[in-house]
């Protein structure tokens, strides 16, 4: 039965010491990989998205997805104490649920990982192009800023960040900790600037209407902002490469989503209240959706009368300070996202290579995407063919679908996590739990309704994507997977 092919933890822990990455990174720099994998796109960008869907709604937004996390990261927390190895979700599912679970969970954290290392380079590219546009009075062509469903031909700036993070990736994990420490530096300097200068003149008549599309626009932002936290688990992939991970994983998961938590909520708060965020309606005075042509037909009539509303924008942080007087400021808080967020696209790579790591490692992928390179002790070969994939997505598709398309696969494996620690809890009761998710039968199942009650608001294609993706995976799974797995072969 491939539902009951489980390896076991002592194996997984076993396969690990055979067959390991090198141990490099402490607490610290685990927590500012957790930083630097959350604070990006999701906030840099997406503000403008969740504006529309929630208004000033959205600061709720924000709260609701940040619960939703926190409950799935206690549970990750334990899980990761448990078993310190490379791998995230799906290893944890391998050991709980069985090998077709954890191969779904794996194929599902692939759709995170890369597309969401695509929304982000993306994301990168219009900062870029508005920074070049506003401090230099250089414009890049329309056609070579965008993919073809924004309207262009191909996205140009997105390709050549995504190459350059591939080549960094491939030099080594200690360097790639130190380039993220110094992009996450200046990423906080630049948002603790951002509050310091939205905060005081703050309007509190842009707060009304507080949720001019109710209850689910609130709930449907909330859906599109998880996207804001994502990143978080790719702490969890780095087990193999910390040092005490028992300890320091949980420590840079609960912290780093602590930290970015406690910005959101302060700069969506400067945010509303110092321009407003008000959604454009239609005539009916139904909310324009997000990424449709009626709402960019709209923007763009609106830019031509002078007029450009936060829900318009593509560099929404910097548009707020422009308008609030401090242009040079604006700008260069521009160019703070385009140093910063290659820190993001960086920890997604990062996390999918691990998995795809892991699964070959474990016979499901085939053997050369787990080879080590000789020099730079990386998974070379697997960064390679996971950054082709990234750059693809990246060139020719728009940032808020490839955002809502992420956050389908990470509910998923979000969910399994939970309900993974609630089985163990019962099926090893006396295994060692460095560190234990504290009213488990509570935090639990909120993790597990949670997840699905915003992939349920998610926007129609995002979910069709991920049964689509699933299927293909499955496929996959019975070609290859099914006769190669080790543990069908008893290695």
């Amino acid at each position: 039965m491939i539902f009951w092919r489980i390896k076991s933890l002592d194996a997984i822990l076993a396969t690990a010491e055979k067959k390991s990455l090198h141990r490099t990174l402490g607490a610290w720099q685990l927590t500012l990989l957790g930083v630097g994998a959350i604070i990006g796109t999701g906030i840099f960008v997406l503000t403008a998205e969740a504006a529309q869907k929630a208004g000033p709604g959205m600061m709720l937004s924000f709260v609701i997805a940040s619960f939703v996390c926190i409950v799935a990261a206690l549970c990750y927390s334990e899980l990761s104490s448990m078993v310190p190895v490379s791998g995230s979700a799906y290893t944890y599912s391998y050991a709980v649920l069985g090998e077709l679970v954890a191969w779904l969970v794996g194929w599902a954290l692939m759709l995170e990982y890369s597309v969401a290392a695509s929304a982000v380079a993306v994301g990168w590219s219009g900062y870029f192009v508005g920074l070049l546009d506003h401090s230099l009075g250089i414009t890049i062509p329309f056609e070579l800023a965008n993919g073809p469903f924004a309207g262009g031909i191909i996205n140009l700036p997105a390709v050549a960040i995504c190459i350059l993070v591939v080549a960094l990736l491939v030099i080594g994990t200690r360097e790639s900790a130190a380039f993220n420490a110094a992009l996450v530096a200046v990423k906080i300097a630049a948002l603790i600037l951002f509050i310091a200068l939205t905060l005081p003149v703050i309007n509190l008549d842009h707060f009304h209407p507080f949720m001019p599309l109710g209850e689910a626009g609130v709930v449907a932002a909330a859906s599109s902002i998880f996207f804001a936290y994502v990143g978080f688990d790719a702490v969890s992939t780095a087990a193999e490469e910390t040092k005490d991970p028992q300890r320091n994983v949980p420590i840079g998961l609960i912290s780093s989503l602590t930290i970015c938590t406690i910005f959101y909520l302060l700069i969506s708060v400067g945010t509303i209240g110092s321009i407003g965020a008000q959604p454009l309606m239609d005539a009916s005075g139904k909310g324009l959706a997000p990424g449709s042509m009626a709402l960019a037909e709209q923007c763009q009539s609106l830019l031509t009368a002078g007029q450009q509303p936060l829900v318009c924008s593509r560099e929404a942080l910097a548009q707020v300070l422009r308008e609030i007087g401090w242009e040079r400021i604006g700008n260069l808080l521009g160019l703070t996202a385009f140093l910063a967020l290659p820190s993001v696209i960086l920890m997604m790579l990062f996390g999918q290579t691990r998995i795809f790591f892991v699964m070959s490692r474990d016979g499901l992928l085939p053997e050369i995407l787990s080879r080590i390179h000789v020099r730079f002790k990386t998974p070379h070969v697997v960064t390679y063919v996971t950054g082709f994939g990234v750059t693809l997505a990246a060139a020719f598709l728009p940032v808020g679908k490839l955002a809502d398309i992420s956050n389908s696969g990470t509910l998923f494996a979000f969910m399994v996590v939970a309900l993974t620690v609630m089985i163990l809890r019962v099926r090893e009761k006396s295994r060692k739990r460095p560190f234990k998710a504290p009213a488990i039968w509570l935090v639990g199942p909120l993790a597990v309704v949670g997840c699905i009650v915003l992939f349920l608001f998610l926007p129609a294609d995002a979910k069709l994507v991920f049964p689509i993706w699933s299927t293909i995976g499955l496929v996959f799974y019975f070609f290859y997977g099914y006769r190669k797995s080790h543990v069908a072969r008893g290695l």
